[in-house]
C-alpha cells in the first residue's frame, strides 16, 4: 500500500522518511521507502509463513557457527540509501558486532529473503527496483514465489538464477555450507 497520498508533499526524501517512521503514529507500522515511495507492508500470514521456513533452518546455520545475526520481516535496513524490511535477512558480525537496537540496520544485509506473495503486478514492479538495490549493496538475494514454488536467486555479479521445487539452494560466498532444499520451503 503506497502511502505517499497521506503526506505532505508528494515526494519524501529520506531524511523525511527515517524522521516520519519515529512518529507516535508509524511505531507500529512497518514502512519501506523504495524509490522515494513509502510502503506500508501488509501482514501477510501466509508469506510470514514461508519466510519462517528459510529463517528457521537459517538461523540454526548461523548460530550454530556463530556467523552473525539472522533476522525477521520486522528488521529494517539501509540498502543502497533506501529502507527495506526484507522477510529475512542475514549480517555477518564480521561486517557488524552489533545489530542497531532501533530503527533500519545503518548496514545492507549481507544476505536477503523477499518473499512475493501475491504476486501481482505492483508487488514486480517493487521488487526490480529492490533487486537492483540489493545487488549494488553486494547483498546475495532469494526472492521467492510460493505461486509458482520457485525461487530466483540474485548474487551480486551473476546472472540470475531459477531454482525449482527439486532444487537446492546454497548460501554461496556469502553463506559457506548452507544449503536448504525448495521443497523445505514449501513445506514438501
Amino acid at each position: 500500500m503506497v502511502l505517499q497520498a497521506q503526506l505532505q508533499d508528494p515526494v519524501m526524501s529520506v531524511e523525511d522518511f527515517d524522521e516520519w517512521t519515529l512518529l507516535p503514529e508509524n511505531e507500529d507500522k512497518l514502512l519501506e521507502w523504495i524509490a522515494g515511495e513509502v510502503y506500508e507492508v501488509p501482514s501477510n500470514p501466509f508469506a510470514s509463513y514461508i519466510a519462517m521456513r528459510i529463517l528457521r533452518p537459517l538461523g540454526n546455520f548461523v548460530d550454530e557457527n556463530k556467523l552473525g545475526y539472522v533476522t525477521g520481516e520486522q528488521g529494517g535496513y539501509m540498502v543502497s540509501g533506501e529502507r527495506y524490511a526484507p522477510d529475512v535477512a542475514y549480517i555477518s558480525f564480521a561486517r557488524q558486532p552489533e545489530l542497531a537496537l532501533s530503527g533500519y540496520n545503518p548496514n545492507p544485509p549481507d544476505f536477503a529473503v523477499e518473499v512475493d506473495f501475491p504476486s501481482t503486478l505492483a508487488s514486480a514492479r517493487k521488487l526490480r527496483s529492490k533487486i537492483a538495490a540489493y545487488m549494488a549493496a553486494g547483498t546475495l538475494l532469494w526472492v521467492v514465489y510460493p505461486e509458482n514454488k520457485d525461487v530466483e536467486v540474485y548474487t551480486p555479479g551473476q546472472p540470475m538464477k531459477r531454482v525449482g521445487l527439486n532444487g537446492v539452494l546454497d548460501g554461496g560466498a556469502v553463506l559457506p555450507g548452507f544449503t536448504l532444499p525448495v521443497k523445505v520451503i514449501f513445506g514438501e
